[in-house]
């Protein structure tokens, strides 16, 4: 615990629906909510305004329709968060050279480290500094928090949101903390907090008033005492500038359950292929090749494979995937697939065909192993954040954590038809185009704009852009050769542009 609150804790506002509403401006001041569009989507990021109806994080995307039914649904657009992202954590490393990224849109900063901040009006004033730097770089607000403590600057962090700073003065933090609910502190859950709800203790205070040994009574020696330690506000942990990965993963929930086998094989290898693409993206190669397969009763098997020595090959990956799909029964359907590997280096193996034969299965018994997830997955721990789980979730919010989120039945329809097709006399017709809400396009007459919807042969866009006025809507055949798909411009600077 440090005598001075130099220790700073940003994280944006609602950053997934922030950036989009920056780029749309027709969305500013309106409900956004950013995730899976599909049956099975669920809520990555809900503007504010779309909280005031109720619609949070995590929520199947049903409910938020019926809860928010005028709300701008989109997909996420990760390659535009992640630029943005770049543009923060710039900001933060020249603050100090211990910047802990935790994901795309949140981080600790040691400002000690760094010599801009020593006492709490130098605190200060580097928050209102940064804060200031980050809306002119990129249009966007964060919310500060400061404290001795990493935990303490995460709850002033809250405690401020939205766009605002909050400084805790070493000595107060008992008295901040003690109305506080319980749920305020880290890795209190609703599962735990309800625990201790049921033994009469909602708020900090409270939990401090049990004392240690009650609290290790109730929730077990570990959890206890570090409940215990974060109720008096204790923290000693150091910021720590790099934290190495420890899985690179993909994975698709799909609208429908598919039962075909020969579909499911080729949708791991695509997951495969995807997942070596962030793999050398990231700088590394691996030696666990894991799949993961959720099926329609939503058991969630996991299957693994230890190679002689990383790689990131991607027919190393799709054959070690393949084999270990081999060993999981999908007679009944699956909803979701995914490939990751894990056992990360910054080498790959030379010899990739001894690699490939001396293979080695993880529990080759056959027995099944529950899924599970990595205290440290985040929504993209890869992308330049210093994350720790690198995980492109497609189909859900996870985000989590990477990856357009769109059903993995329609990324299996635009990458082109399984297997190979019979020749035939006449030639086939061209697929429809898919245009997914909020996806960036452009039009040889009207310039850029971005996807309303689509349906029935026709999509919807509106030409506008970061910086400019909202823009008129116009709709098209969805194979109008005049528009194409496009990269997304950046939200400040040089990225404003006219139609033709």
């Amino acid at each position: 615990m440090r005598a001075a609150p130099t220790i700073l804790h940003l994280d944006m506002d609602a950053f997934y629906a922030s950036v989009e509403q920056a780029s749309k401006p027709s969305l500013r001041g309106k409900a956004v909510i950013v995730g899976g569009l599909g049956p099975r989507g669920v809520v990555a990021t809900a503007s504010y305004e779309a909280r005031r109806f109720g619609v949070h994080s995590a929520m199947p995307m049903g409910q938020a329709r019926r809860l928010c039914p005028n709300g701008a649904y989109l997909i996420p657009r990760f390659s535009l968060y992640r630029q943005v992202s770049d543009v923060v954590m710039a900001l933060l490393r020249e603050l100090s050279p211990l910047v802990e990224p935790l994901s795309l849109d949140e981080a600790f900063v040691d400002l000690e480290a760094g010599g801009v901040a020593f006492d709490s009006r130098g605190a200060r004033e580097t928050g209102e500094r940064l804060r200031a730097d980050i809306r002119a770089a990129t249009g966007l607000s964060g919310s500060v928090g400061l404290a001795g403590s990493k935990m303490l600057a995460k709850v002033a962090s809250e405690e401020a949101k939205p766009a605002g700073l909050l400084l805790i003065e070493p000595g107060t933090e008992r008295e901040l903390l003690a109305p506080m609910s319980v749920r305020t502190l880290p890795g209190v859950g609703p599962a735990t907090g309800e625990h201790l709800r049921r033994a009469g203790i909602t708020t900090v205070g409270e939990l401090a008033e049990a004392g240690e040994d009650e609290l290790v009574r109730m929730v077990g020696r570990s959890a206890g005492a570090g409940l215990y330690r974060m109720a008096l506000g204790l923290d000693d942990r150091p910021v720590v500038a790099e934290r190495d990965a420890k899985s690179v993963s993909v994975e698709d929930t799909f609208d429908v359950d598919l039962h075909d086998r020969v579909r499911i094989r080729g949708e791991v290898q695509r997951l495969a292929d995807r997942c070596v693409r962030r793999l050398r993206d990231s700088g590394h190669s691996g030696r666990t090749i894991v799949l993961k397969v959720r099926r329609y009763d939503f058991s969630t098997l996991t299957r693994s494979e230890t190679l002689r020595g990383p790689t990131d090959d991607p027919a190393v990956v799709r054959e070690a995937a393949a084999r270990l799909l081999e060993g999981v029964d999908t007679t009944g359907g699956v909803r979701l697939l995914g490939v990751g590997v894990s056992g990360l280096a910054d080498y790959t193996q030379e010899d990739l065909f001894a690699q490939s034969l001396a293979a080695e299965p993880d529990g080759a018994d056959g027995s099944d192993r529950t899924d599970r997830t990595d205290g440290a997955d985040r929504t993209d721990g890869a992308g330049g954040t210093g994350g720790v789980d690198a995980a492109d979730r497609t189909g859900r919010a996870d985000g989590a954590g990477g990856g357009a989120v769109t059903s993995g039945a329609a990324e299996a329809e635009a990458e082109g038809a399984h297997g190979v097709a019979e020749p035939s006399a006449e030639p086939e017709p061209a697929p429809e185009r898919r245009w997914a809400a909020g996806s960036d396009v452009r039009h040889a007459v009207y310039g850029p704009g971005w996807v309303q919807g689509s349906g029935v042969g026709r999509v919807t866009v509106r030409f506008e852009q970061p910086g400019s006025e909202p823009g008129r809507v116009r709709t098209f055949r969805v194979d109008d050769p005049e528009l194409e798909p496009s990269d997304p411009l950046p939200l400040v600077g040089d990225g404003t542009e006219s139609g033709p």
